[in-house]
C-alpha cells in the first residue's frame, strides 16, 4: 500500500496558506465538454469561429459566445449528453485528500458553468465552487453565453481570465497550486506558486522554467499532493 494513501492523511487545519485551483476540460473531464456539445449539436459555422480563434483573429470569449449561440438542443438533450461525460476517476479522491489537508479546491474554467456543475454533481462533487462562463437558455432550443469573469486586461481575451482569478485567491489565501493541461492554462501557469501539469502544459512549464510536477491522472496527483503538503508544513 502506498505510504501516502488517503487513510493516513487525517483532517487538519491548513497552516501553509495553500489552496488549489483546477481547470476542468481535459484536466478533470476526459474530453472538452464544449467541443463535444458543438460536435453533436452545433449548427454550421462553429468550426469557422474555431478557425478564427486558432488564427488569433478573435479571443476565446468571442469564439465561445458565437459557438454557444449556434447550439441547437433542448434541455433534455443537453442533460442527457452531460450524463455521458466521464471525469478522471482519481479526481474525487484528490478532492477528498485536499480537503482533509484543509485545502480549498476551486474549479476555474473558460468553459460552461452549467455543464461543469452538472458533471461534477453526478460524481458527488456538487459542493465544489465553480467559476466559469454562464449558460443562459433563450428558448426551447437556443442558448447564449455570458462572461461575468472576463477582463479587459486578459491577454487571451478569455471569457474567464484565469490570471485574475488566481490573483484574487493569492490575495485571500496566500499561495495557489494550479492544475491544468493545455493552452488555456499557459498564461496562468506563470502566475501560480506551483503547477500540477499534464499534456501540453508540461512542455510549456519545461520551456519556461515554471516550477511544476507532471502527472498523468489524479490517482498519481493525490500521493504527490500529500507529500508536497507534508514538505510545506515542515517549512512553515
Amino acid at each position: 500500500m502506498n505510504k501516502y494513501m488517503l487513510a493516513q492523511a487525517p483532517a487538519c487545519h491548513n497552516t501553509t496558506g495553500w489552496m488549489v485551483q483546477s481547470d476542468f476540460d481535459g484536466t478533470i473531464s476526459l474530453v472538452d465538454v464544449t467541443d463535444s456539445l458543438l460536435q453533436r449539436f452545433g449548427r454550421p459555422g462553429w468550426t469557422d469561429l474555431e478557425d478564427a480563434w486558432e488564427r488569433g483573429e478573435i479571443g476565446s470569449r468571442a469564439c465561445m459566445q458565437g459557438q454557444v449561440a449556434l447550439l441547437d438542443m433542448s434541455q433534455q438533450q443537453l442533460d442527457a449528453h452531460l450524463d455521458s461525460i466521464a471525469i478522471d476517476p482519481g479526481f474525487p479522491g484528490f478532492v477528498q485528500a485536499a480537503q482533509a489537508l484543509g485545502l480549498r479546491v476551486q474549479v476555474v474554467s473558460d468553459g460552461i458553468d452549467y455543464a461543469i456543475e452538472h458533471v461534477l454533481a453526478r460524481h458527488g462533487l456538487g459542493h465544489l465552487e465553480v467559476i466559469a462562463n454562464r449558460l443562459l437558455q433563450q428558448d426551447t432550443r437556443r442558448w447564449s453565453l455570458e462572461s461575468p469573469w472576463a477582463s479587459p486586461h486578459c491577454k487571451r481575451a478569455s471569457g474567464n481570465c484565469k490570471c485574475e482569478r488566481l490573483a484574487t485567491q493569492k490575495a485571500l489565501a496566500g499561495r495557489v497550486l494550479y492544475v491544468g493541461d493545455s493552452s488555456s492554462d499557459f498564461c496562468v501557469s506563470h502566475e501560480a506558486d506551483y503547477v500540477l501539469a499534464k499534456y501540453r502544459l508540461i512542455g510549456h512549464c519545461e520551456r519556461h522554467g515554471i516550477a511544476h510536477a507532471p502527472f498523468q491522472g489524479f490517482s498519481d496527483a493525490t500521493p504527490w499532493l500529500l507529500q508536497f503538503m507534508q514538505q510545506q508544513e515542515a517549512l512553515a
